[in-house]
């Protein structure tokens, strides 16, 4: 579903030049939910946005669905972010103006979809990530948590291949988190949604059927969940405690 092949980045201040992300390759396959983790500066935020294209890399390809999307022109790219790929970011990006409701019709809104069957799958997704009852309220009148979920609803409206989540428990307190990677697990199970999520929180990580872990720009290594949930945590908060981390537990 997603691809990467030695993908590299670097920036450049006066003569000198910083390389942030080093010939990394990675593959999420359909259907995962997917996490990638690392310390401060190891890459992370880059690596997603280098893969939405919102900022360029220098080598290295990127494939979704099997189409190299590496060298699309802006108006290609703006049909692929919009109809191909789902964004959950940190700080919710809701436009405050729209109800929740608004919000969550607003990629098929740009996409020009029927406004009839736009509703209507509005709806369902409203229903079954609990949300209904806030639909016409505003992002301000609803929690952290509330938001987030609106986010992810918003990002499963044109059935993307895969949603690109930032630090998407950053701004919750546990019990908003947790609701929130509910979601991911709902959209996974009902909907078959992939979902790649960059976090420094092992306890969002824990939920994942695999994280990947960056250090200094480069795939330090590949943690599979085998055994039990709390058991992947502590595994991931030991890996992150190697590397110089903090692993966030919120448990």
């Amino acid at each position: 579903m997603l691809k990467v092949n030695n993908l590299s980045k670097s920036y450049q201040s006066g003569n000198q030049v910083y390389p942030v992300l080093k010939n990394i390759s990675l593959e999420v396959e359909k259907g995962e939910f997917v996490a990638v983790m690392g310390p401060s500066g190891s890459g992370k935020t880059t690596l997603l946005n280098c893969i939405s294209r919102f900022i360029p890399h220098e080598e290295g390809e990127i494939f979704l669905a099997d189409r190299d999307i590496s060298a699309l022109n802006e108006e290609e790219l703006a049909k692929v972010r919009n109809q191909q790929m789902g964004f959950v970011f940190q700080d919710f990006m809701l436009l405050d103006g729209l109800t929740v409701f608004e919000n969550i019709c607003l990629p098929q809104i740009i996409a020009r979809c029927p406004v009839v069957q736009m509703e209507e799958k509005a709806k369902t997704i409203c229903r079954l990530f609990g949300i209904e009852k806030i639909m016409e309220k505003y992002p301000a009148e609803i929690s952290g948590g509330e938001k987030q979920r609106t986010a992810v609803a918003r990002a499963l409206m044109n059935q993307p291949y895969v949603i690109l989540a930032d630090e998407p428990t950053g701004n919750l307190d546990s019990k908003s988190c947790k609701a929130v990677i509910d979601a991911f697990l709902q959209a996974k199970k009902e909907l078959g949604a992939t979902v790649f999520m960059v976090t420094h929180d092992s306890f969002a990580a824990s939920f994942c059927d695999r994280v990947i872990v960056l250090k200094d720009g480069q795939v330090y290594g590949e943690l599979m969940k085998k055994g039990s949930r709390r058991e992947f945590m502590d595994m991931l908060l030991d890996t992150i405690r190697i590397l110089g981390g903090d692993g966030n537990d919120n448990e």
